[in-house]
């Protein structure tokens, strides 16, 4: 009965294909939502509202400081290109493309968010992908392409609302890849801050924009999707990130369009098609790619001081404390260098060539 969560401990592929999921779930099922309720609202008062209610839920949910590695002063750079990108241009892209296109349109072509984030991923962060994630991307990949076709056949996909929603896509993979390098800290922490710093931009700039002040039904509603959908998906984003690096996560993450269609037919927004059908199972199939995935080979650590959350039974933690903490803790720490062999995935502690 313990395998699952042992599973889930102590492999990071499982731990960040679940994480990602979660994320994914959360922020799929916002997509279409955000259209129901932001029908008729301003862009920026839409995002601001969105990343308030963010802004709250990372307030509650952060972690004292013998938990979690806190933020740091040479970290507000990142922040602020995480808040411009992920916090203000791509929720205001979406929310006025959602105005001009069908929700599972829009939901669907949010899949591109997955291969914008896996190419930074790659070139930045030299992050390595082996055939089977790449097969799973392609899958992942061809489905969204798929999904998209289907609902062109329809008729109902408004271009420029369309090329809005790629906009965000892009503005989120420029975020997802700028937050790989905060997934050490402690995430409550970084969606407080970031959502923050976003929905004070998206006021403001509503505020200039002259866009009328929503019901409070409207604010209400929108701050609650926030939370969860843009908060709470986010928190699960970056750790999902800590476990299995930003191009898997997001590639995993990619299955949040699919939800996000699934959503919007649901809400009655259209019928099925033959592709969204085929394309809906492509996507599935590359998913169940990523958790089959078994990285393990011989490999070096080299010597490394850092801070972060970590456990002492994960084979990387053998440093001595007086006395010994339960669970997991953050405190700065050294790794000494060593060679041994184990499934592992790209996080903070494998970061070697292939």
């Amino acid at each position: 009965m313990r395998a699952a969560p042992d599973r889930l401990r102590h492999d990071p592929v499982w731990r960040g294909a679940a994480l990602a999921l979660l994320a994914s779930a959360l922020f799929g099922l916002s997509t279409p939502l955000v259209q129901h309720f932001g029908r008729g609202l301003g862009p920026f008062v839409t995002a601001g509202l969105l990343y308030a209610g963010a802004a709250l839920l990372g307030a509650v949910l952060r972690q004292p400081v013998e938990r979690e590695a806190q933020l740091q002063r040479g970290d507000a750079p990142r922040l602020l290109l995480m808040a411009a990108f992920g916090a203000v241009l791509g929720p205001v892209a979406l929310a006025w493309g959602l105005q001009r296109t069908s929700g599972a349109s829009a939901s669907l072509m949010l899949t591109l968010e997955a291969l914008f984030t896996a190419l930074l991923a790659r070139l930045l962060y030299r992050e390595s992908l082996d055939g089977r994630v790449l097969a799973a991307m392609g899958l992942i990949l061809c489905g969204g392409v798929l999904l998209v076709f289907d609902q062109g056949l329809d008729g109902r996909a408004g271009l420029a609302g369309l090329l809005a929603v790629l906009v965000a896509t892009v503005a989120w993979g420029a975020d997802n890849t700028v937050s790989r390098a905060l997934a050490e800290r402690d995430p409550g922490q970084v969606v407080m801050v970031k959502a923050a710093l976003g929905a004070s931009a998206s006021g403001l700039l509503a505020v200039l924009a002259g866009e009328a002040v929503p019901a409070w039904t409207a604010v209400a509603a929108l701050l609650a999707v926030g939370a969860s959908g843009y908060g709470l998906s986010l928190r699960f984003y970056l750790l999902a990130q800590r476990s299995f690096g930003a191009a898997r996560t997001g590639s995993v993450f990619a299955l949040a369009p699919f939800l996000g269609a699934l959503t919007a037919v649901a809400l009655g927004d259209r019928g099925w098609g033959i592709a969204m059908l085929v394309g809906c199972a492509a996507m599935l199939g590359g998913v169940l790619l990523h958790l089959a995935e078994s990285h393990a080979h011989e490999h070096a650590h080299e010597a490394l001081e850092h801070e972060h959350a970590h456990r002492h039974d994960d084979g990387h933690h053998d440093h001595t404390h007086d006395p010994v903490p339960s669970g997991e803790h953050s405190h700065r720490h050294i790794h000494t260098p060593m060679r041994h062999a184990h499934a592992h995935a790209p996080d903070a502690h494998h970061t070697h060539a292939h």
